[in-house]
């Protein structure tokens, strides 16, 4: 047997115990109505056994263990199929979110320094154009090959079908992907993940969550994919642009849902809100995770009204860098609504299992070492910090970010390890539960003390007529005057009336009583996959040239 650690190790086990269950179903051709047919699958056994090919293929081509290989393929079998065979070889894929900035894009690609490129056609037509990646030597086309030279993913895959299965003896600290996600601020880093990171995640997954074998996926955000196999579930992926989850078609949802019986389901708050407003029955669910940025309170009542009353309605906290950190299911979050809406912040729950989350004091500073930090007692807020499995120990050629966000920590063993800091404020209460407070670079610094945006915004986001709020500081920090954004529903007229709406509300909670300024904004710069990021650098210099026009 095997002994590598490598999240792909599980496939050929999988491959004999349950050859025939469906481990993806992609949507295919157009069918009656416009829904999906859903004709494109490739059970345990295929899956398995096309990955073997694939690697064997890619290694003989000079994509093997090491070789850093940036993978630009669409929602589709190749992608899965691709992904594994590369995990099998011990290359290192390189994923960019597609959600990111176009103009960070290029950026990210030189950072990774890829020696290979594999991608759809459209990919390699941008790569030329846009003169990305230019140290990759290797050139794979998934589809058909036009005038770029290299090779198709289709022929690699013909020539290693005849070379015996192999997976490459990765240790848990072999480089196993480079992921840029989209970010909060400033260019998408690139985070290391080791094996021993993606195995770790796949274990707390199934600890935190009870995911058994058998049951069936639907993955709103792909690369989540890439663990249910490794768990013995089934993906339906869904006919939907994952970059843009608010443009979801719901019908499109319900459709796969009902039809392949899905049992559990992932996606981002814009996803659930679509759902939620549709309205329709979840009845076959029984559990449903949302994660990326906090689940609005009104959106978990109404996703937790769609859902058999067993059911379990899951938000994780954590980051790309770091997941899950800890988790709190929807009754639970329900229960906390009304502190949340008193300036509380957001409760993120029960940490998971064996991760240590420490709050230390709020500092910019890098911290090279533990004892640097200044751990602080529950109830005082601060910011994260999470050692264990999962927390990623570096950024890819960004040395500056990682000594930022990482601490080293010895323990009394001589031994030392990696702690993350997740860049969020918040505390834990008198029960052991986390709460998100925000962003530590969105904090507004005003004379008075800081404030917290996830402590101020959810006071004023449950009045009746606003879509949502921002809270911004304009100014130098230590005397910044913070400023209150709001967007409107459509329908709500902006009137005086309201301003003083807000006022009030403001001077009723000890969070926001400083604010004194209110701004309406047409509409929010947001992420676009998450369509819940507020682009909340963006509104501080709008609202500062607006305060500089009336002043």
């Amino acid at each position: 047997m095997n002994s590598a650690i490598n999240i792909a190790a599980r496939l050929p086990e999988l491959a004999r115990e349950r050859p025939d269950q469906i481990a993806i179903r992609c949507p295919g051709t157009p069918g009656p109505g416009g829904m999906a047919r859903y004709d494109v699958t490739l059970d345990y056994r295929t899956l398995n056994a096309r990955s073997d090919a694939m690697a064997a293929g890619l290694a003989a081509h000079g994509i093997g263990r090491g070789v850093r290989a940036v993978v630009m393929v669409r929602p589709s079998p190749e992608f899965f199929l691709l992904m594994f065979a590369l995990f099998k070889n011990g290359a290192v894929p390189v994923l960019v979110d597609p959600g990111i900035d176009k103009r960070a894009l290029k950026q990210c690609l030189d950072e990774a320094q890829p020696e290979a490129f594999i991608g759809i056609g459209l990919a390699h037509v941008a790569r030329l154009a846009l003169r990305w990646c230019r140290s990759a030597r290797l050139l794979v086309t998934v589809g058909r090959r036009w005038g770029w030279g290299g090779t198709t993913l289709a022929r690699l895959e013909a020539q290693g079908a005849t070379v015996a299965p192999a997976l490459a003896p990765t240790d848990g600290e072999d480089v196993a992907a480079i992921l840029f996600t989209s970010g909060s601020t400033g260019v998408p880093k690139g985070v290391v993940y080791r094996h021993r990171h993606f195995v770790g995640q796949v274990e707390l997954l199934r600890a935190a969550f009870g995911m058994e074998p058998g049951g069936v996926d639907l993955p709103t955000f792909p690369p989540f994919a890439l663990f249910d196999p490794a768990l013995g579930l089934t993906s339906v992926i869904p006919d939907m642009d994952p970059t843009r989850p608010a443009q979801a078609d719901p019908r499109k949802l319900h459709d796969a849902i009902n039809r392949f019986g899905v049992t559990q389901l992932f996606g981002s708050p814009a996803l659930m809100r679509v759902l939620a407003d549709h309205g329709q029955p979840l009845p076959g669910v029984r559990r449903v995770t949302s994660a990326g940025a906090p689940v609005p309170p009104d959106v978990v009542a109404r996703i937790r009204r769609l859902l058999p009353d067993d059911a379990q309605f899951w938000t994780p906290y954590g980051a790309t860098e770091c997941l899950p950190v800890a988790v709190i299911e929807g009754r639970e979050l329900e229960n906390t609504r009304q502190a949340t809406e008193a300036g509380a912040g957001t409760c993120v729950g029960r940490v998971v299992a064996p991760n240590q989350v420490r709050i230390i004091a709020i500092d910019d500073a890098p911290l090279p070492g533990w004892s640097q930090a200044r751990e602080l007692a529950a109830g005082e807020v601060g910011e994260i910090t999470v050692a264990g499995p999962t927390a990623t120990d570096s950024y890819f050629n960004r040395p500056q970010a990682t000594a930022q966000a990482k601490i080293t920590e010895t323990l009394t063993d001589g031994s030392t390890r990696v702690v993350h800091r997740m860049g969020d404020v918040g505390y834990f209460d008198a029960q052991g539960r986390l709460w998100f407070c925000g962003r530590k670079t969105q904090r507004v610094e005003t004379a008075q003390g800081p404030l917290y945006t996830e402590q101020v915004e959810p006071v004023f986001n449950a009045l009746d007529g606003l879509a949502r709020t921002a809270l911004v500081g304009v100014g130098a920090p230590g005397r910044q005057v913070p400023v209150l954004c709001y967007e409107l529903l459509p329908g709500t007229v902006d009137s005086p009336a309201l301003v003083e709406r807000l006022r009030r509300e403001a001077a009723a909670h000890a969070h926001t009583a400083r604010i004194e300024r209110f701004l309406l904004h047409p509409g929010f710069p947001v992420d676009i996959r998450h369509n819940a990021k507020i682009g909340r650098e963006k509104l501080a210099v709008w609202a500062t040239a607006q305060l500089e026009q009336h002043a």
